[in-house]
């Protein structure tokens, strides 16, 4: 491996030094609508004319990746049938591509890149479609506007995990090492989702490079579940190979950037909605939204058994 190739690999996992590694990743030092963000709930903005999301229904089968620098699905390139996303803020129909999983490796920390109020999930999961109605694939579409669509699935603990994700996590162990690869097959993108309408809006970036700003980014208002033993096995991933297997795959996640005067929407009509007093059981956390509800205090500790709700922010006009 040469000087070039070492340089690049070390410092991938240093956000921060994307911008210096290639004249092409300039917009990860410089550009001023990046992602992720931290999401504040007071400053969310309803908007009436947001719709539901759409995901159709039929499966797809992919192959599951360790890329030295992340855990990424990437759907056939054969498929016969795509799953197109539409619907919410988007003006056109996406074609599904792949997903990326960002995850920390120690309980006292998370592991989401998008942020709700400060707090960090366990992980995040991210599906990735690129624009079918005005390009050809994703590599012209993330240079192109109205180029990506990013969906945000954050990931919490729990007892009953999500049976998709579960398909996923059951071959954890065949990806290990960088550059090891699994075949999944059949999996359910619209299952995968959490069960709420509900979600927040805003236009940012890829966050890997070259951080191309040509993504609308949707983060759903409610997590979905894994179990200790699957993160624990996702936590055994590594960035290097069986014979170098340097540090773990984890803590991949691009820190938030600045908002930059950009507008985050929201389907979520805080004026119409009633706080709900007293104390709420975190097993039934799969009621409660993330951003009109107090998420857990622990990102990677056991959930308190009960959380006290926060007042519901007002509407902003």
């Amino acid at each position: 491996m040469d000087a070039i190739q070492i340089y690049c690999d070390l410092n991938f996992h240093w956000p921060g030094y994307w911008g210096l590694m290639n004249p092409q990743w300039n917009m990860c030092s410089k550009g001023r609508r990046q992602s992720p963000i931290n999401v504040e709930p007071e400053k969310l903005l309803f908007d009436p004319h947001l719709q539901r999301i759409h995901l159709d229904k039929h499966k797809v089968s992919g192959t599951l990746h360790n890329t030295g620098q992340s855990l990424v699905f990437r759907v056939d390139k054969d498929t016969k049938q795509h799953v197109n996303i539409s619907g919410g803020p988007l003006a056109y129909r996406y074609q599904f591509e792949e997903i990326y999983i960002h995850y920390g490796v120690e309980n006292q920390q998370g592991g989401s890149e998008h942020h709700i109020h400060g707090y960090s999930f366990p992980a995040e999961i991210q599906f990735y479609g690129f624009n079918k109605q005005l390009y050809h694939n994703m590599s012209e579409a993330q240079h192109k506007s109205q180029g990506i669509v990013g969906i945000s699935i954050m990931v919490q603990i729990g007892d009953i995990p999500n049976p998709e994700l579960r398909i996923i996590t059951s071959v954890f162990n065949r990806v290990t090492y960088k550059g090891a690869s699994t075949p999944i097959k059949h999996i359910s993108l619209k299952n995968m989702l959490p069960d709420t309408e509900h979600f927040m809006t805003y236009e940012g970036s890829t966050t890997h490079p070259g951080c191309w700003e040509t993504t609308v980014w949707i983060i759903l208002n409610k997590p979905i579940y894994i179990t200790y033993h699957e993160l624990y096995q996702l936590r055994k991933l590594m960035q290097g190979s069986k014979e170098a297997p340097k540090a773990p795959l984890g803590n991949n996640a691009r820190p938030v950037q600045p908002l930059h005067q950009r507008t985050i929407r929201t389907n979520i009509n805080f004026k119409n909605a009633q706080p709900r007093p007293g104390v709420i059981d975190d097993s039934r956390s799969q009621e409660k939204g993330l951003v009109n509800g107090s998420p857990p205090f622990s990102s990677g500790l056991p959930p308190p058994e009960s959380v006290i709700e926060t007042e519901v922010p007002p509407q902003l006009l």
